[in-house]
């Protein structure tokens, strides 16, 4: 019983992990995308 806790527990953290770095995951690819094009045009 305990076992299938911590199971549980460990999707949980799981889902909100993921839930809380998908917005710094989608910053980073825009400013990464941002920075990206920046240095195309100065060149």
């Amino acid at each position: 019983m305990f076992r299938a806790l911590a199971d549980v527990l460990r999707q949980i953290g799981g889902a909100i992990a993921t839930v809380v770095t998908l917005p710094f995951r989608a910053l980073a690819r825009l400013f990464g995308g941002a920075s990206s094009t920046a240095r195309g045009s100065r060149a």
